[in-house]
């Protein structure tokens, strides 16, 4: 993984709800890697996220409460230093924005967590209502088991 890579952009002409779209995911994701914010902030409080795959976090999520409870909050607490996206690729198709990156952190445990992600992202009213993310579930596992998501374990 390379996490020096240029943001390739796609570079047709985008009508406005797909201008619209890739401004509010670019900003989630400039937030997130500057430490002010994330993506998540645009999720709507039913938006469904799926993690497709074989990891222990891969299912559907029925709604932002049910994901940031059973997978953010758990992954940020595993975490020393906070996940930091590098957007690799970034596309806008209708209501549709996908967003390939690579993010870093260091977990409580002093090993260095990365990760490659796509995410599907659909968008109505200028908020996430759906999400689809495809990573490797083997570094995720690996993650998710070694360091614990409370201090006292």
């Amino acid at each position: 993984m390379r996490l020096d890579q240029t943001v390739i952009e796609d570079t047709r002409a985008h009508d406005e709800t797909e201008a619209r779209n890739l401004e509010i995911v670019r900003a989630g994701f400039d937030a997130w890697r500057d430490g002010t914010g994330s993506p998540y902030q645009a999720l709507a409080d039913d938006a469904t996220w799926e993690i497709v795959g074989n990891s222990v976090a891969s299912r559907v999520y029925t709604s932002k409460e049910d994901f940031l409870s059973n997978v953010i909050g758990p992954f940020n607490a595993r975490m020393a230093t906070p996940l930091r996206p590098t957007i690799r690729d970034i596309y806008a198709d209708g209501d549709t924005v996908i967003v390939f990156f690579d993010a870093e952190g260091t977990a409580r445990d002093g090993v260095a967590y990365r990760n490659t992600y796509s995410w599907f992202l659909t968008l109505a009213d200028d908020q996430i209502v759906r999400g689809t993310a495809f990573f490797d579930s083997i570094a995720f596992n690996d993650f998710w088991q070694r360091v614990p998501a409370d201090s006292q374990s």
